[in-house]
């Protein structure tokens, strides 16, 4: 069984992202570089299931300008087979995202596509949505347990009254959440064996994918500073003030 991995290249969690003087977009220039961490939890989430027999290749996927390679074989260090790069320098908006994986879809025809639930910088959680909505696939989305048997894969998902599981045919497209596992870390030999492993690169156009924007980003800027709180004496002023300056009561 094939199984698909998308990855995507973001702003490392750790780091504190700024807004360019200009604010026409978030500065990235010197900031480290990683692959958005639901991504690494959808790879670690097909190493295991390799490890368990279940799946017999793996492929990482990514979009975005020849960088993007990194986070490729990052994905290949941490238990990947090879790598696809669809390298563009245009901005991909989830929509064009998706398009170009059907294409790849298309060509690979995997058993299953595992992607992060959303990307740490859009925030979207919609390419997982859309690529199934484009393939005709099931979709299991918010999986915090994964389970493959008999040409099926039941997904168990987090939701507002507790976890749902639902039993999707295969193939299927799978979005990750935080608790479905804990990403390894990739080991040196595993990184210098990465730099031999195939990396194929193509582009949206080879694809035959539209890949224009649909929406325009006016303006970027950091949320506003929130106000020093105060002390009261007692609840009486506590609720004078919530009534009468804050005003929400």
């Amino acid at each position: 069984m094939k199984v698909l991995v998308a990855v995507k290249r973001v702003v490392d969690y750790n780091v504190k992202v700024r807004p360019k003087a200009d604010g026409s977009d978030v500065d990235i220039a010197n900031v480290k570089m990683s692959i958005n961490p639901f991504c690494e939890i959808a790879v670690e989430e097909a190493v295991r299931l390799k490890e368990k027999g279940v799946v017999s290749e793996i492929v990482a996927v990514s979009m975005g300008p020849k960088q993007c390679q990194e986070q490729i074989r990052t994905a290949l260090a941490l238990g990947a087979d090879r790598g696809i790069l669809v390298e563009t320098d245009e901005e991909l908006q989830p929509l064009a995202v998706a398009k170009c994986l059907k294409a790849i879809v298309d060509k690979e025809e995997p058993q299953m596509v595992i992607l992060g639930k959303q990307s740490i910088d859009g925030d979207n959680n919609q390419t997982g949505q859309m690529l199934a909505a484009l393939t005709g696939m099931a979709q299991g989305t918010f999986a915090s347990e994964v389970v493959v048997e008999d040409g099926s894969v039941k997904v168990t998902r987090e939701i507002d009254g507790g976890l749902q599981t639902v039993e999707l045919k295969l193939p299927a497209v799978v979005t990750t959440d935080l608790r479905l596992n804990e990403p390894r870390y990739a080991s040196l030999p595993n990184i210098m064996k990465a730099k031999k492993k195939p990396l194929d690169t193509t582009s949206p156009a080879d694809l035959g994918v539209d890949i224009a924007p649909r929406t325009k980003t006016l303006k970027v800027e950091p949320p506003a500073e929130r106000q020093a709180g105060v002390k009261v004496a007692d609840v009486a002023e506590l609720v004078d003030k919530l009534k009468n300056e804050a005003k929400v009561i």
